[in-house]
């Protein structure tokens, strides 16, 4: 791990390729503009420098494919409003795809969506939760748990029961401020769950177990 090959850009200046997950030798990942973040006259800047593009007119959120985790191929658009950013995207066990999309615009709710291959026509659902740092993660019976954000009443960080059309809080873990974005992985019958937190007067990196309820 002492000697690295050079750095490569992928995609495009500006875009945020959030998460990437594989799936029978292919990775899949949803690409977000940055510049949308920008200050007016950063924005101003990226349109003379930025070819327009087909699909939805406000913060573009784009599904990518790629063989080898450097070159991307555009799969799809993924026409999401209220200005989509993070988004974490697993397999069902029917092959489908399940995205899980953080918005900042509109109502602000996260959206569920899915597609089955190839991916490029999408059925969304609104959900009755604001995300932040999505992530989620399908285990081997089907069953679906997310860990994301929340901001009402409080802002801490969650595990919730999770569909394809919702997600439900079932646990909150010691948390506040600034929060979330959190790595879970299913071992020996717990979901270990990572996440930071600034809770305690500094940020700092926590580490779950939590034994899920067998229904």
């Amino acid at each position: 791990g002492r000697t690295w090959t050079a750095p490569e850009k992928v995609l495009r200046e500006g875009e945020w390729l959030w998460r990437v997950t594989w799936h029978d030798g292919i990775c899949y990942g949803a690409a977000y503009d940055a510049s949308q973040r920008s200050t007016p006259a950063a924005k101003e800047a990226a349109k003379l420098t930025t070819p327009a593009e087909p699909g939805p007119a406000e913060w573009k959120l784009k599904l990518y494919k790629s063989t080898d985790g450097v070159k991307y191929d555009l799969v799809a658009h993924l026409d999401v409003p209220g200005h989509p950013n993070e988004t974490t995207l697993r397999f069902l066990p029917d092959g489908r795809m399940l995205a899980m999309v953080r918005r900042e615009g509109g109502s602000t709710l996260g959206w569920l969506g899915t597609s089955p291959a190839p991916y490029t026509k999408w059925t969304w659902h609104e959900t009755d939760m604001r995300f932040g740092g999505p992530n989620f993660i399908v285990l081997s019976d089907g069953k679906l748990w997310a860990v994301t954000r929340k901001y009402k009443p409080k802002v801490e960080t969650v595990l919730a029961r999770m569909d394809e059309k919702s997600v439900a809080p079932v646990l909150t873990f010691p948390s506040g401020g600034d929060t979330s974005y959190a790595g879970i992985v299913d071992h020996d019958g717990l979901l270990w769950v990572s996440y930071y937190s600034t809770h305690e007067g500094k940020t700092s990196i926590y580490l779950a177990k939590v034994r899920l309820p067998k229904q």
